[in-house]
């Protein structure tokens, strides 16, 4: 059975691997990477034939690509929106701590020239979803930093999610054809949740995530008390881009659009 849920760890440098095109989640398509940095470190992140997204965490940075240099602060991922910087193959992004920082690097095969962005919070407003419906309790807010209608020459997607506590998200069960990671992150450390994948379902706790097939239902849910955030993360397919109208509901699940709770 395919891998689908992790539980990584930082090791010595301050790196956390989650999927890569030869581990055990090599169906994501995509190379994604979580660092966590000291004041006045530097990292800079280059590769050719990938495309790279550099998304702020949580901490205060100087982010350089050739296109410019830009300072980013992000107390955390559920008091202030996300800054991005997005590159394509061969360009550089410097990332220069100025106090303790984390952020996480996604990253696909794609040869494609394309102008770099810095995507800021003003760019990437949250917008609840599911609000008075299902018994108010699938109440999220959901913000797309980018996909295939705002960087169409783009192989990924890349979002976010921060559920209310005890609430669900990804609800009603959906599926569709292009593979999906999810990153977890928790507002009190002790915070959990659960994340189903098709028949498996895991304990999602504080820097953990699931490597989604294509193809599989993918709901899940933070325990009372507790506010979830979730990093999503598609791959492309070729020929098959995932599209904001993609979203194929379980149909034993729709009659719930029009029921009273």
């Amino acid at each position: 059975m395919q891998k689908v849920f992790g539980y990584p760890r930082f090791d010595n440098t301050g790196e956390m691997i989650l999927t890569t095109y030869e581990n055990k989640y090599s169906a994501m398509m995509m190379d994604i990477r979580v660092y966590r940095m000291k004041e006045n470190e530097r990292r800079t992140f280059l590769r050719d034939g990938e495309e790279t997204a550099v998304l702020l965490l949580s901490g205060d940075v100087t982010f350089t690509w050739d296109a410019g240099t830009s300072g980013a602060r992000r107390k955390d991922v559920f008091t202030d929106g996300p800054w991005c910087v997005h590159v394509c193959s061969g360009t550089a992004v410097e990332v220069q701590a100025h106090a303790g920082t984390e952020i996480l690097v996604q990253r696909t095969h794609n040869d494609s020239a394309f102008p770099s962005r810095l995507y800021t919070p003003e760019d990437t407003p949250f917008k609840y979803s599911c609000r008075h419906k299902f018994g108010d309790t699938a109440n999220r807010r959901v913000s797309t930093i980018f996909d295939h209608d705002i960087a169409p020459y783009s192989n990924m997607v890349l979002g976010e999610v921060i559920n209310d506590r005890g609430n669900w998200s990804g609800y009603l069960p959906h599926r569709h054809p292009q593979p999906e990671t999810y990153f977890f992150l928790f507002d009190r450390p002790e915070g959990f949740g659960a994340s189903f994948v098709g028949d498996q379902v895991f304990k999602s706790v504080d820097h953990s995530f699931s490597a989604i097939p294509g193809g599989e239902l993918h709901p899940q849910a933070a325990a009372p008390g507790f506010r979830m955030y979730t990093c999503w993360m598609i791959r492309h397919l070729d020929g098959n881009p995932w599209l904001q109208t993609d979203r194929c509901e379980d149909e034993r699940y729709t009659w719930m659009h029009d029921a009273e709770f």
